[in-house]
């Protein structure tokens, strides 16, 4: 007499083409519509491995052991690729939103990106290039000190300090900048002229205490 092992009975009673249907409706169900996919994978395995401890006579068979092990495996490999996928979300977001970016450039490049991106109606590229020109240009004057991962509004109230006198222009430049960043907003070509006028004034102007020796 031929004896079916109990991980066969379990594969055979749920079947492939039965499985695959239950995945398929799972993920159909309005309710896990708004789920993340990393989730709805463990969800489903979770749910899988249930199933066949359900089914399996007589306790849990070794076969049925070793396949539980598996997926429990691939599940940790689903969970650790979407933590390293977020991380990796996350860090491009923080480059992005800082003020020059990943890419190190002189004022003098910053500038001529600038003028290509507005030449090609990018106002809001044009508007962070812009920016970062002044940046750049109030670092290599030491009117402020360089600060890797800088924000525009830190490099506002750092300028402002020393240069009293262009402290609420400044703040308008940052939030611009923030504008086209954080809020994905395309800029205008009037938010770049205010942007490269800022430019223009500050490369002739020193802090309010050297002016005065």
């Amino acid at each position: 007499m031929t004896v079916i092992p109990p991980t066969a009975m379990v594969l055979d009673d749920i079947g492939r083409d039965e499985a695959r249907r239950k995945a398929f409706e799972e993920l159909l169900k309005p309710g896990y519509q708004q789920e993340s996919l990393p989730n709805r994978l463990i969800r489903i395995v979770q749910e899988f491995i249930d199933d066949l401890f359900d089914r399996a006579p007589g306790g849990i068979p070794g076969g049925v052991l070793a396949l539980v092990l598996v997926l429990l495996i691939i599940a940790a490999l689903v969970t650790l690729i979407a933590w390293q996928a977020r991380r990796a979300t996350r860090s491009r977001r923080a480059a992005d939103g800082s003020l020059f970016g990943t890419r190190e450039r002189t004022a003098a490049e910053h500038r001529a990106e600038a003028e290509r991106l507005a030449g090609e109606a990018q106002w809001g590229a044009a508007i962070k290039e812009r920016l970062r020109a002044v940046a750049r240009d109030l670092e290599h004057r030491a009117i402020v000190a360089p600060q890797p991962g800088r924000t525009a509004d830190e490099l506002a109230a750092a300028a402002g300090r020393e240069l009293p006198a262009f402290d609420e222009r400044l703040a308008e430049a940052a939030r611009l900048f923030d504008e086209v960043t954080y809020g994905q907003a395309p800029g205008t070509a009037e938010g770049y002229q205010t942007l490269s006028g800022l430019d223009e004034a500050l490369r002739t102007t020193r802090p309010a205490a050297a002016a005065g020796r």
